[in-house]
Protein backbone atom coordinates (compact mmCIF):
# COMPACT_ATOMS: atom_id res chain seq x y z
CA UNK A 1 0.00 0.00 0.00
CA UNK A 2 1.04 3.14 -0.75
CA UNK A 3 -0.48 5.02 2.33
CA UNK A 4 0.67 6.56 5.53
CA UNK A 5 4.15 7.02 4.59
CA UNK A 6 4.93 4.30 2.52
CA UNK A 7 5.33 5.69 -1.13
CA UNK A 8 6.58 3.42 -3.99
CA UNK A 9 8.96 6.55 -4.98
CA UNK A 10 11.63 4.59 -2.96
CA UNK A 11 10.95 1.55 -5.71
CA UNK A 12 12.20 2.80 -9.17
CA UNK A 13 11.27 -0.50 -10.40
CA UNK A 14 7.39 -1.11 -8.93
CA UNK A 15 5.16 -0.51 -11.84
CA UNK A 16 2.27 1.17 -10.15
CA UNK A 17 -0.80 1.06 -11.53
CA UNK A 18 -0.86 1.22 -14.66
CA UNK A 19 1.23 -1.67 -14.96
CA UNK A 20 3.99 -0.29 -17.74
CA UNK A 21 7.00 0.97 -16.55
CA UNK A 22 7.85 3.52 -19.19
CA UNK A 23 6.40 4.36 -22.51
CA UNK A 24 3.19 3.47 -24.09
CA UNK A 25 1.28 0.10 -23.53
CA UNK A 26 1.16 -2.87 -26.30
CA UNK A 27 -2.40 -1.75 -27.04
CA UNK A 28 -1.56 2.07 -27.68
CA UNK A 29 1.39 0.73 -29.79
CA UNK A 30 -1.26 -1.59 -31.85
CA UNK A 31 -3.29 1.14 -33.04
CA UNK A 32 -0.44 3.63 -34.12
CA UNK A 33 0.99 0.91 -35.90
CA UNK A 34 -2.04 0.15 -37.73
CA UNK A 35 -3.22 4.02 -38.55
CA UNK A 36 0.28 4.57 -39.90
CA UNK A 37 0.11 1.60 -42.03
CA UNK A 38 -3.22 2.99 -43.67
CA UNK A 39 -1.59 6.33 -43.53
CA UNK A 40 1.17 4.73 -45.59
CA UNK A 41 -1.13 3.70 -48.68
CA UNK A 42 -1.72 7.92 -48.97
CA UNK A 43 1.14 9.72 -47.83
CA UNK A 44 4.99 8.91 -46.99
CA UNK A 45 4.56 5.55 -47.40
CA UNK A 46 8.50 4.38 -46.98
CA UNK A 47 9.36 5.82 -44.01
CA UNK A 48 5.35 4.85 -41.97
CA UNK A 49 5.35 1.14 -43.54
CA UNK A 50 8.66 -0.01 -41.53
CA UNK A 51 6.96 2.44 -38.36
CA UNK A 52 3.74 0.66 -38.56
CA UNK A 53 5.75 -2.94 -38.79
CA UNK A 54 8.21 -1.92 -35.80
CA UNK A 55 5.08 -0.58 -34.19
CA UNK A 56 3.26 -3.98 -34.87
CA UNK A 57 6.40 -6.24 -33.47
CA UNK A 58 6.45 -4.24 -30.07
CA UNK A 59 3.04 -4.47 -29.64
CA UNK A 60 2.73 -8.66 -30.32
CA UNK A 61 5.66 -8.60 -27.62
CA UNK A 62 8.51 -8.95 -29.62
CA UNK A 63 7.69 -12.32 -30.58
CA UNK A 64 5.99 -14.42 -33.83
CA UNK A 65 4.05 -16.70 -31.29
CA UNK A 66 1.46 -16.94 -29.23
CA UNK A 67 -2.21 -14.74 -28.70
CA UNK A 68 -1.35 -11.54 -30.98
CA UNK A 69 -3.76 -8.28 -30.36
CA UNK A 70 -5.75 -7.65 -33.88
CA UNK A 71 -4.37 -4.10 -34.46
CA UNK A 72 -0.89 -5.38 -33.81
CA UNK A 73 -1.14 -8.16 -36.75
CA UNK A 74 -3.03 -5.85 -38.91
CA UNK A 75 0.06 -3.10 -38.56
CA UNK A 76 2.69 -5.94 -39.41
CA UNK A 77 1.28 -7.38 -41.87
CA UNK A 78 0.08 -3.81 -43.73
CA UNK A 79 3.03 -2.25 -43.01
CA UNK A 80 5.30 -4.93 -44.80
CA UNK A 81 2.43 -4.28 -47.65
CA UNK A 82 2.93 -0.76 -47.69
CA UNK A 83 6.58 -1.02 -47.69
CA UNK A 84 7.20 -3.56 -50.45
CA UNK A 85 4.40 -1.57 -52.53
CA UNK A 86 6.30 1.56 -52.01
CA UNK A 87 10.07 -0.65 -52.75
CA UNK A 88 8.58 -1.54 -55.96
CA UNK A 89 7.50 1.91 -56.83
CA UNK A 90 10.95 3.41 -56.50
CA UNK A 91 12.58 0.74 -58.11
CA UNK A 92 10.53 1.77 -61.10
CA UNK A 93 10.61 5.42 -61.00
CA UNK A 94 14.74 4.61 -61.55
CA UNK A 95 14.55 2.32 -64.12
CA UNK A 96 14.59 3.18 -67.96
CA UNK A 97 11.34 4.36 -69.08
CA UNK A 98 10.59 6.24 -66.10
CA UNK A 99 8.52 4.58 -64.15
CA UNK A 100 5.56 1.96 -63.26
CA UNK A 101 2.69 4.50 -62.87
Amino acid sequence: MAGFGNSTRRYPRSRGRTGSRSGPDRATLGIIGAICAVVGFFALGIILGPVAVVCGWLAMGRRWSGSASVPALIAVVLGAIVTVLNLIGLIGLASYGFGTY
